[in-house]
């Protein structure tokens, strides 16, 4: 069974390292994409000092930047299909020993399913997520699983993420659960929880002005992806795949008029955000 691993890697220059010493880069059978979307900081360079003797280690600095674009580029004009597994991680992430054999041998043994999924294995809630991912069959997009086959077949009808989607796992869960069908063809035992394969996230100290900033600005990019799967949902429900748009904003004027901000404490202020920011985006 031939492996690959994509690592997606966006102004990553504290962490990358740490992230490929994470792996077991001396496997010369297993080949290593890192992908840094649209850096523009030191992840590209630290990324090849690590691949410098390694042959099976690449590094593409690709511009623009986007991570849904640039697994759209890696899937269709990458891979190419040259291998049984897909590997997905991000940048920032490390991995638990022997977690890329375990989510390989999850799909080997699990041959009806399309897709394998990490175990988040540090954070606060990491326990209640680990819940989450084995009861709704979910994926992590720092750590999961394709075959091959699947991602073949997403080529052929040439089933792409929008470009502007925020975050690929929820769409990648829904159509491995489908397998790349309507809503009305889910089957959550297309997806696998893979308990031996983990990922480790950097804790989060919002005491430090840096942190407050970049969880203020996640904060409002987790209520634009709220949005978003609405709209994804709805496409799911009809037409199926074949409907997602090329860009999620040339469905905004269709769907923003019904949109209002939830009425949690916690989130209004940031749905309301992400409202203004996608309305100026059409």
């Amino acid at each position: 069974m031939s492996l690959c691993v994509a690592i997606f890697a966006y102004e990553e220059e504290r962490r990358i390292e740490a992230c490929l010493l994470s792996l077991p880069l001396d496997r010369t059978d297993i080949d290593f994409h890192v992908l840094v979307n649209g850096s523009h900081d030191r992840t590209a360079e630290l990324a090849r000092s690590n691949a410098r003797t390694r042959p099976n280690v690449h590094v593409h600095d690709l511009h623009p930047g986007g991570k849904a674009r640039t697994w759209n580029h890696f899937v269709f004009d990458i891979d190419q299909g040259r291998h049984d597994v897909i590997i997905f991680m991000d940048g920032d992430a490390t991995i638990k020993p022997g977690s890329l054999n375990a989510l390989a041998n999850t799909l080997a043994i699990n041959p009806y399913a399309n897709a394998a999924s990490g175990m988040p294995l540090n954070g606060r809630n990491h326990l209640a997520y680990q819940a989450e991912l084995k009861q709704d069959r979910g994926l992590f997009g720092d750590l999961y699983a394709l075959r091959g086959d699947f991602l073949s077949r997403m080529r052929v009808r040439n089933i792409r993420l929008p470009e502007d989607l925020i975050g690929d796992d929820g769409l990648i869960a829904a159509l491995a659960a489908t397998d790349l069908r309507s809503e009305a063809n889910w089957d959550k035992e297309r997806v696998v929880p893979c308990e031996d394969a983990g990922f480790y996230c950097e804790p989060v100290n919002l005491l430090t002005p840096r942190t407050l900033h970049v969880q203020y600005r996640r904060m409002i990019n987790y209520s634009v992806r709220h949005f978003q799967n609405r709209i994804i949902s709805d496409i799911m429900r009809n037409t199926g795949p074949e409907g997602l748009p090329k860009r999620m904003a040339d469905l905004y004027p269709d769907y923003l008029p019904g949109f209002r901000a939830r009425r949690s404490p916690q989130l209004a202020w940031f749905d309301f955000l992400a409202l203004r920011r996608m309305a100026k985006q059409f």
